[in-house]
């Protein structure tokens, strides 16, 4: 009778749970939305307007003129919120593996300076076929990220290093480092500013949309976004990983590597970070400037963030970063409220986001709604 009992509550229970998964990040983002409407209400003479440019005014637009007839614009805007998406993708991804180990990396930025100027240096500077010469200088980058990423946990694992502060740190040698190698070594006299010579054309990645920057990267993404998932979930040190992220001191028990797992997944997350600054140096712009700017890591770790650390998600946590990124700033041209109001509004969906305890209640409140709904129909027949 118990056993009975028991089995519909454990179905309610687990309809419940995989609702609630279902309606995580939609539920976040539309109560980060609608806070975020409360708030153009508040500053803005014209919130609905703002509102409307905030959500479409990233897509291109069908556009009819005598003259021309039909015609796609904003093609730019929307080239560049897919670019931004890449680039976002990779450090999301270079985040979420050390995060499934429980390893808090903030070291992204650093990986992703010093990929770029490790695959920088190597197509400027290796003669060669360039098959070989942009292979290699992706091998560089992957190499430096990889060192880089995994000297943290090297740290963390010998001397008990605490891995905030680590990463923190090594992002300023980094950064530092390419400032002064760019500034130097890397300069390009005839440049006008600090900047390194372009990169030679057939080292640039190529071009799939005209007008934008979109490059061949988007196509290997859907591969890294997949090797990311096989590593965590279909490896032996993916399993590791995740082991180690639920208890590490239960992974100690059962022997598995800790130290080694530890490292290794921060050094993997370097690699794609570095393949980010690939993704810039060789997509984007073509040239390193010395004001690159920093932080891009950090938004990396949002991304992360927005797809709870699954690979599978990042991709559509990024996009969505970069979609309302690009809303804001045309938001911000056409009407009198500042794109600092997105940023509100994407720190609302995260902090939605990681109330672990929000989505379950709704989803539960919207169960027992619909089995009373049920039981009322059922009496009244």
């Amino acid at each position: 009778m118990k056993q009975a009992t028991a089995l519909p509550l454990q179905q309610r229970l687990q309809r419940q749970q995989a609702l609630a998964q279902r309606l995580r990040l939609p539920v976040a983002l539309a109560a980060g939305l609608g806070c975020g409407f409360l708030i153009m209400c508040a500053v803005s003479s014209e919130p609905l307007r703002a509102f409307l440019i905030l959500l479409t005014g990233a897509l291109p637009r069908l556009h009819w003129s005598a003259g021309e007839g039909w015609q796609l614009t904003r093609l730019v805007r929307f080239g560049a919120v897919i670019e931004d998406a890449i680039t976002l993708t990779l450090l999301g991804l270079a985040v979420a593996i050390p995060f499934r180990a429980r390893q808090f990396s903030l070291g992204a930025d650093g990986q992703l300076f010093l990929g770029a100027l490790a695959a920088t240096v190597v197509s400027l500077y290796l003669p060669g076929p360039w098959f070989v010469v942009l292979s290699l200088s992706m091998l560089a980058a992957c190499a430096s990220g990889f060192l880089w990423g995994a000297l943290p946990g090297l740290l963390k694992t010998r001397f008990q290093a605490n891995e905030i502060v680590t990463t923190l740190m090594l992002n300023i040698v980094a950064v530092q480092a390419y400032r002064w190698l760019v500034s130097g070594w890397l300069r390009d006299p005839a440049g006008g500013f600090i900047v390194t010579p372009f990169l030679p054309a057939s080292l640039q990645l190529p071009v799939l949309l005209v007008h934008t920057n979109v490059t061949v990267m988007l196509l290997a993404l859907p591969l890294l976004v997949w090797t990311s998932w096989l590593l965590l979930m279909r490896t032996t040190l993916g399993y590791e990983i995740r082991v180690v992220g639920q208890s590490a001191a239960f992974a100690l028990q059962a022997g598995l590597p800790v130290q080694r797992t530890v490292w290794l997944s921060m050094g993997a997350g370097g690699v794609l970070a570095a393949l980010a600054g690939m993704h810039i140096s060789h997509g984007l712009l073509k040239r390193l400037p010395v004001d690159l700017p920093a932080g891009l890591g950090y938004e990396g770790l949002l991304v992360a963030l927005l797809a709870r650390c699954e690979p599978r998600a990042v991709p559509w946590a990024a996009l969505m970063y970069a979609y309302l990124r690009t809303g804001a700033l045309a938001m911000e041209r056409s009407t009198d409220v500042s794109r600092e109001v997105v940023l509100v509004i994407q720190a609302l969906v995260i902090l939605f986001l990681v109330a672990e305890r929000m989505q379950p209640a709704l989803a539960g409140g919207w169960l027992r709604w619909r089995a009373r709904r049920a039981e009322g129909g059922r009496h009244d027949a």
